[in-house]
């Protein structure tokens, strides 16, 4: 076993010898498909805390000659499949993390010093059978091949960090790219090539530079799903496990949604909330706030519009086709938008092109971010929603109206009042500290309609579920009566506990007091 060239198993072994351990070793059962085929070339990109790494060494256990993992993996979901026994250490496996060497190489000359290290290895197994003297890793591998028939897995964690660490020296990662798709591409010796990272594959112009790689990103994982993070059936087996609640949890760590598993937990913040007992922001033991404020406070029209509206509970409709894939060619505000979906902090949804704060954890990311200056209004705000919840909860309706004229007067200069949905974009920010106690659901489903907001509480809170409907030019009374006759409280159905209506209406041409507010208390007995 090596460090580069079959690097063996005791990565995996560290990993289901963890007190918390969730079976994803199916995913190679995906793997083993793409073996030897067109679409052996795979680029899985997701944050930071997903997982990247612990796949690789699990991948590196299983494909690894010279070791046998057999034992290992005896129990988990992988030793199911048929295709299991054909291909266990069976292949010379060649695993790279592109951040050491971007590290340990003198004046950046990344590829020549990971050519010389892995050469170096592959002498050791393969000496006699090659002459290093001027000789390319590609064409090292090509002679082994030739001469053996032995084909290489390649493992490539980090992909990327050139693109996010040396963003300023486009010659580097030119010189990289052209690297590893000399080193890759429409080479016989490639069984499978798996790259991880956190972008995906870097765009030139029209075209990307490695073309060949089929790209899993947060924008679409497609098959990856499953293996993208925890999934709500994983993550409801630790909670019983641990005696943590599950809706909680839910709060805290899920919201990254695609198409087939729509519940996608964030792995590393919900194993640490499951060791300790404790819910908390666990984001920031990795990463620092001031990463998402560089991107916050880019200069490009809309996007604070667009920030105030994902902090107020809504979903902007996102263009992610023209990102070109590096943390530098960002042109509009849309380039922005998509690096915090690759970044995790904006959870995304396919099907509909929208973005949209995932959950509790990176709501105080965003936080944390604008406490640094700039964004000081908006931190009023939300520290003044703390009053507006308690106010509402109180059944105090002239206190709300007043708290939504301030909200109003202060993101007038960003938010336009035109409709509806503007309205409720403003009033979600209005209400901005209920998500920590609620779970905000903007268009909910309910008798005859759908109510424009519901707030409902989380077990551990002992509050009642809030309906909100909003009107414009009309009344609060108006509104409060259309939940009542479209029978809104029927979307509680099964839930025990009270419900608040509370009706807002704005008038712009009302001179003092453009917001009115109608709160009312339903018993539960007459819910449904």
């Amino acid at each position: 076993m090596g460090i580069y060239l079959n690097p063996g198993n005791k990565g995996f072994q560290e990993s289901i010898r963890s007190k918390i351990y969730v079976d994803k070793t199916h995913l190679i059962a995906c793997t083993n498909e793409l073996l030897n085929t067109k679409e052996k070339y795979i680029c899985i990109s997701r944050p930071r805390r997903f997982g990247k790494s612990m796949t690789l060494e699990m991948l590196a256990a299983y494909y690894s000659c010279g070791c046998d993992s057999s034992k290992l993996f005896a129990g988990y979901k992988i030793a199911q499949s048929h295709t299991y026994a054909q291909h266990l250490n069976q292949y010379d496996v060649i695993y790279l993390n592109m951040q050491q060497f971007l590290i340990e190489a003198d004046d950046g000359r990344v590829t020549e010093y990971l050519t010389q290290e892995v050469l170096t290895e592959l002498k050791k197994t393969y000496g006699e059978l090659l002459d290093l003297k001027g000789m390319g890793l590609a064409r090292a591998l090509r002679e082994i091949f030739v001469q053996t028939d032995h084909q290489f897995i390649f493992l490539i964690d980090e992909w990327d960090c050139l693109m996010r660490e040396r963003q300023q020296s486009e010659e580097m990662q030119k010189q990289y790219l052209d690297f590893l798709r000399n080193l890759l591409k429409d080479q016989e010796f490639v069984a499978l090539a798996y790259i991880t990272g956190i972008l995906p594959v870097k765009k030139y112009g029209l075209h990307s530079a490695l073309n060949m790689f089929r790209e899993f990103s947060m924008t679409d994982q497609a098959d990856f799903e499953e293996y993208t993070g925890f999934t709500e059936k994983e993550v409801r087996s630790l909670c019983e496990r641990f005696g943590m609640d599950f809706a909680e949890t839910g709060s805290w760590y899920d919201g990254y949604s695609f198409t087939r598993f729509q519940h996608v937990y964030n792995p590393k913040s919900v194993v640490e909330a499951m060791r300790r007992r404790r819910y908390s922001n666990y984001w920031t033991s990795t990463e620092t706030y001031e990463a998402l404020k560089i991107y916050m406070d880019m200069n490009f029209d809309g996007l604070r519009t667009d920030i105030i509206q994902l902090l107020g509970g809504g979903r902007i409709k996102v263009n992610t086709r023209s990102f070109q894939n590096d943390m530098r060619s960002l042109k509009v505000k849309d380039d922005v938008l998509t690096l915090l979906i690759h970044l995790g902090y904006l959870g995304y949804n396919s099907d509909a092109q929208e973005a949209f704060i995932p959950n509790r954890e990176i709501m105080e990311e965003f936080e944390n971010a604008m406490s640094v200056g700039g964004w000081s209004h908006i931190i009023d705000l939300l520290k003044a929603s703390e009053q507006l919840l308690h106010d509402t909860l109180a059944g105090n309706a002239g206190c709300v109206a007043k708290a939504l004229d301030k909200v109003h007067s202060q993101t007038a200069s960003i938010l336009t009042y035109n409709d509806e949905n503007s309205l409720c974009c403003a009033v979600g920010l209005a209400y901005y500290s209920a998500r920590k106690d609620y779970k905000l659901i903007r268009e909910l489903p309910t008798g005859k309609g759908f109510a424009d907001l519901a707030f409902l509480p989380l077990p551990h809170t002992n509050q009642p579920a809030i309906l909100v409907e909003l009107k414009y030019h009309k009344s609060a009374h108006a509104a409060i009566h259309q939940m009542k006759d479209r029978k809104y409280t029927q979307a509680f159905e099964g839930y025990s506990g009270s419900v608040l209506l509370v009706g807002i209406n704005y008038d712009k041409n009302s001179p003092d007091k453009p917001h009115s507010c109608v709160i009312e208390k339903i018993a539960i007995d007459n819910i449904n």
